[in-house]
This record gives C-alpha cells, sequence and structure tokens, in this order.
C-alpha cells in the first residue's frame, strides 16, 4: 500500500474472536465499500487451545475456521481489492500462509500471501510462549504487494494500524497518529462490541440488539477516525457503544503497545451523526523498552459436580456434602462454593433449590477423574435428603494456567515474510521509555451535595463493561450525563467498591479516571486465579462483573434521572 496522504482508510472487522459468526466476513464484503477487512481469533485462552492442537499434529497450531470463511469470501475479497489482514496464524503463521496457498490455488485464483512470524519464544518450560508484536510487520507485507496478510501473535490493535501505516507512509516519530489508530484497532478488535454487543442500555437499540453489525473504522492521516458500520446491519454506534468498548479490558490511562504507549485519557468521541462516531485528539508517547510475553502451561486435570440441595437447612446440607467428600478424596485442591438460588416458600423445586458446585483439580489425572465424580456419586442414597446431582461421573480434563513476563524489544526477530518469499526484519523502535507505574486516582473529595437520595439500582444512571487479563479483571463504569459523572467520581471509591462487591475486598484493586469519557476503571488483582483456563470461578472471564454492579441496590441522589444521556462525552 502506498502512502495516500489524503484518503480515508476504510479498515472492518469480521472476527472478534475463535468462534464468532462464521457469516461475518461475508456480510462486511458485501454489505458497502472497505479497504481492508480484520480478523481478530487469538486470545490468552486460545493460545492454550491452538498449543494443544500443534501438540497433536505439529502442522496445525492456527485458527482452522478462518480457512473455511476464506473458502467463500477470498474471490470476493480480490474481485473488490479488499486487503486481508488477520492473525488467525496463532502458533504457526507460516503454516496458515501455506495453507491460504494452497486454497486459493485449489479455487483458481492468484493471492500474494506474506506473514508475520518472530512472536514465538523458545521456553522448553511453557506449551506456548509469545510476544506481542506490534503493527510494522504487517505493513511492510502490505507494501510488499500481499493481498492476505497472516500473524501469530500480534497486538490485537495492530491488525488495523499496519494498514494504516502502510497507507499513511506513518514512521516510527509518527507517536499521536500511531496512538488515534491504536485506539480505533481496539474499538474494533473485538466486533460487535463497539455495536451494541454486549452493551448495557441493549434495551435502548434501535433493533433491541438481536443481531448488531461489524465495526468500521475510517482512517484518517492523523490517526484520528470514525467509527460506522454498514448501512442497514443491526445496532447502533454511538458515544457510548465506543465508550463501553473502549474500555475494555485496559489498565490506567497510559495505554502500553509496542510501538506507542496510548494515553486513553486523551480520548474525545463525538456523534458525528446516525452510526458514526469521530475519535480524536489521542497523544501517544514512546512504546516502553520491553514487550508484553503471554505463557501457557498445562496446571494439571480437573473435574466438577453439582448438588441441588432443596428446601430447608441449607447451609447444614452443603457441610454435610463437604465433609463427606473431603473424608473420600482428601482436602487437596477441593473447592465448594454454595450458590443461594433458593427461594423462601417456594412452589416448585427448582425455585426452592441451592446449588452445591465442587471443584477439584490436581496433578493426578486418576484422581481428580472417575475417583472424584464417583465418590460424589455414591453419596445419592447416603447423605442429605433430596439428595441429587446435575452432572453425570466423568473423566477429569486437562487446564491451562496463564502468565505473563516481558522480554526487550531488541531481543525478538521481528520479520516480515513477504509473498515473494524475501524476508524483512522489523528493528525496535528507535526511541523507547522506560515504563513507569501507573498514577492511579482516589475518589475526588470534592463530590457535588444533593439534598435527597433515593433507592435504586445502580445501572439506571451508569452503564459498565468488564472483562479478563490474566489473572486479573477490569471493571470500566462511564455516567451517562455530567452531573451523574460529578457525583460518581467522588462516590465510587475502592472502598464503595469492595462493598457493592465482596469478592473484591480482599485483593488489591488499582482505580483509574477517564474524565473525557466520563468513566472510571477498575483493575482487580487476582479476581480470576491463574487466568480463565484455570478459574473455577461461576463467570471465569469477569464478563459479568459489570452487571453484576449495577445491580446493586444503592442510594441514588434523587436528582439523577435513568434514561439515555442527552449530553456527548467531550
Amino acid at each position: 500500500m502506498s502512502a495516500a496522504t489524503g484518503a480515508v482508510l476504510r479498515v472492518g472487522n469480521a472476527s472478534g474472536f475463535y468462534g464468532d459468526r462464521f457469516s461475518a466476513w461475508q456480510e462486511m464484503l458485501d454489505g458497502g465499500e472497505l479497504d481492508v477487512l480484520t480478523g481478530d481469533y487469538l486470545a490468552e485462552l486460545t493460545m492454550l487451545i491452538l498449543g494443544r492442537d500443534r501438540m497433536r499434529d505439529p502442522d496445525l497450531g492456527y485458527a482452522k475456521t478462518f480457512l473455511r470463511q476464506l473458502e467463500g469470501t477470498l474471490g470476493t475479497a480480490l474481485d473488490r481489492g479488499v486487503r486481508i489482514v488477520t492473525n488467525a496464524g496463532g502458533l504457526n503463521p507460516a503454516g496458515l500462509a501455506a495453507a491460504v496457498r494452497s486454497l486459493a490455488e485449489r479455487l483458481g485464483l492468484d493471492v500474494r500471501v506474506g506473514y508475520v512470524e518472530g512472536d514465538a519464544l523458545a521456553r522448553p518450560d511453557a506449551l506456548t510462549a509469545n510476544a506481542y508484536l506490534g503493527a510494522f510487520g504487517i505493513a511492510a507485507c502490505l507494501d510488499g504487494g500481499a493481498d492476505v496478510v497472516v500473524t501469530g501473535r500480534v497486538t490485537d490493535a495492530s491488525l488495523a494500524v499496519g494498514p494504516a501505516i502502510a497507507h499513511f507512509g506513518w514512521g516510527r516519530d509518527d507517536l499521536d497518529a500511531l496512538a488515534g489508530a491504536t485506539v480505533a484497532g481496539h474499538l474494533i478488535e473485538c466486533g460487535a462490541q463497539v455495536t451494541g454487543g454486549n452493551f448495557s442500555f441493549f434495551t435502548e437499540l434501535p433493533d433491541g440488539g438481536h443481531r448488531p453489525g461489524f465495526p468500521i473504522a475510517e482512517l484518517h492521516p492523523d490517526g484520528s477516525a470514525v467509527l460506522t458500520k454498514h448501512p442497514g446491519t443491526g445496532g447502533a454506534v454511538t458515544v457510548e457503544t465506543v465508550t463501553a468498548q473502549l474500555l475494555y479490558e485496559v489498565g490506567g490511562p497510559a495505554y502500553l503497545g509496542p510501538d506507542v504507549v496510548t494515553r486513553l485519557d486523551t480520548v474525545t468521541l463525538d456523534q458525528e451523526g446516525p452510526d458514526r462516531v469521530r475519535v480524536c485528539g489521542v497523544r501517544g508517547t514512546p512504546p516502553p523498552e520491553t514487550l508484553k510475553v503471554g505463557i501457557n502451561n498445562l496446571g494439571g486435570f480437573r473435574n466438577s459436580m453439582t448438588f441441588v440441595l432443596c428446601g430447608l437447612d441449607i447451609p447444614t446440607k452443603a457441610a454435610l456434602v463437604e465433609a463427606q467428600l473431603t473424608e473420600s478424596v482428601g482436602p487437596d485442591g477441593l473447592e465448594f462454593t454454595l450458590a443461594r438460588t433458593d427461594h423462601p416458600d417456594a412452589v416448585d423445586t427448582e425455585t426452592a433449590s441451592a446449588l452445591l458446585h465442587v471443584h477439584l483439580r490436581d496433578g493426578d489425572k486418576s484422581r481428580a477423574g472417575r475417583a472424584f465424580s464417583a465418590a460424589a456419586v455414591e453419596l445419592a442414597l447416603a447423605s442429605y435428603p433430596g439428595c441429587t446431582l446435575t452432572t453425570l461421573p466423568g473423566d477429569a480434563t486437562p487446564y491451562g494456567v496463564f502468565t505473563t513476563d516481558a522480554v526487550p524489544q531488541g531481543d525478538i526477530a521481528h520479520v516480515a515474510v513477504l509473498p515473494d518469499g524475501s524476508r524483512v526484519s522489523i528493528p525496535p523502535p528507535p526511541v523507547m521509555s522506560s515504563a513507569e507505574a501507573p498514577v492511579q486516582h482516589p475518589a475526588s473529595t470534592e463530590s457535588p451535595s444533593f439534598h435527597s437520595t433515593r433507592r435504586g439500582v445502580l445501572g439506571e444512571v451508569v452503564g459498565a463493561r468488564s472483562g479478563d487479563k490474566g489473572g486479573d479483571a477490569n471493571l470500566g463504569v462511564w455516567a451517562r450525563t455530567d452531573a451523574t459523572w460529578a457525583w460518581l467520581r467522588g462516590w465510587l471509591s475502592v472502598e464503595r467498591l469492595a462493598e457493592l462487591l465482596p469478592e473484591t475486598a480482599a485483593l488489591r484493586v488499582q482505580r483509574y479516571e477517564l474524565p473525557n469519557l466520563r468513566a472510571v476503571n477498575f483493575v482487580i488483582e487476582g479476581l480470576l486465579g491463574a487466568g480463565v483456563a484455570a478459574s473455577t470461578r461461576f463467570d471465569p472471564q469477569a464478563k459479568a462483573l459489570g452487571e453484576l454492579l449495577r445491580a446493586r441496590v444503592v442510594d441514588l441522589p434523587a436528582e439523577l434521572t435513568a434514561g439515555p444521556a442527552s449530553e456527548g462525552a467531550q
């Protein structure tokens, strides 16, 4: 792609995870004008899945779904001049690139494929170890004439930043432009989440959130962008849907990336028109000296059984099961969680019942397998009255443990393999900065005074979005109006969060404010233990944490009203 400094670059996204809407690639290509179509398939859990695939077959390690989607869409993309950029290469980008060429040959298509490698690190003690690469390798492939670019573990935003670098001719020192494109890439990386998917106020969407379309970022030469979607598709693009996605899986205002540190506290959002939100004002600073490394290992084996406890004496019944199972299989690795789903004076069994979830994790597959589940089933006639289970006895399954590390940028052999087979080394940024500890923001002590309060759910006046980052969770909360923000920033402290969500009370919680978004973001360390794949939490990825917070009944200032905001975020 040549440096076209006066043109807008339209980058769409057709996949937010491995398993997203299969038809999205066709929908995006048929729905309107695009220059680039991206697909994000990788997450921490996905890398574990691909690692296990490659243990069975060294030729695998990439997202096989992408090939099936490409089979029906590659010809259309080539006819319309739409470049494809995807991280579906996973642990084997060269293998996927070869598979794309084979597919094109079978379809009678002439396709130029480039790929990016260098993220995989040799760590004998790890199942997978991958550095999060930046966008300049993708740009080199596009500059080399690639129609399709396949990567392994690059940052999610790099799928959009790379095409912008190639299109506008940005260099390493165009930090504000790189930061703006990083925000745009972050916004579209999770597909329909920015167009109304998983949105707190989904009932206000034009179609009730039935089938949101996939997003498009119209990127400009200065790095600003307009977020939109194809005409006639579902969902909506509003300041609030964009705010929700901007808060997803982020930490402090300094958003670290391999090419730039993006200042999220400089982002400005404006509703430019129906389904059009302008994202501008983003500032960037030099990137850190190190790259994040995601490491997956097999942690052992686990199994679960669930007991139904109906009627009276629920805690005593749960205690009996706990004592019996502990005596039978031993205490190591056992975990009991009692979910009080029962209601008093219920008229049917289901509403009168609580659920006791029992988990066992162990390095010994036999103990975690049939030995555990059989011990649970054997209690059916020898435990509490009404004893029954929702699960059948079964074998244990392996689980993974995710950790992170860092590696100097200069130690990584970041390489772009062009369609003609030539290899281009991507040097590290010439100017980098030492990572500094993020500055947290305590709740404001200058909260406005209100004459009276009323009892109501917090979600009447705020939205929320939450997610996982390894063993940590993030919880972003935004106010719908300026008046609500003036109250929220002083009211929702770390201490208040601990009262509303008691499971956070014993954990280290970091609090950050993003005034331009009227938002506060919490990072809750260790909530998910050893990561999604190992977590036995009911909500293992913390996706529902924000909605749990919004459902809490609190004292709301009477002056604050529910309903959509009448003011755009400034």
